[in-house]
């Protein structure tokens, strides 16, 4: 996944980051740029989390790429709503 450059990185960090906040209703109290973070962010707990089942998360390609950023960063919006404790609202 390093090899997408940071234009690739930002991209995919932040649609991920953004589809990841649509999932977990956080999507109103975040901008573009922490959806980008979040992203990103999330590419590498997703990554991580990958490699310690033994997934090979750099011959994945980028969809590959991508869906592990998404789930890195679903679980990184959990992590933050439950130690917040914010809710959703609707």
């Amino acid at each position: 996944m390093l090899g997408l450059g940071i234009i690739g990185w930002i991209i995919i960090g932040g649609l991920a980051g953004w589809i990841g906040s649509k999932i977990m209703g956080t999507d109103a109290q975040q901008g573009i740029l922490l959806n980008i973070v979040v992203g990103i962010a999330g590419g590498l707990i997703g990554g991580f989390l990958l490699k310690l089942f033994g997934v090979d998360v750099e011959g994945g390609g980028l969809i590959f790429s991508f869906l592990t950023c998404l789930l890195g960063a679903v679980i990184l919006l959990f992590v933050v709503k439950t130690v917040t404790g914010r809710r959703t609202h609707h």
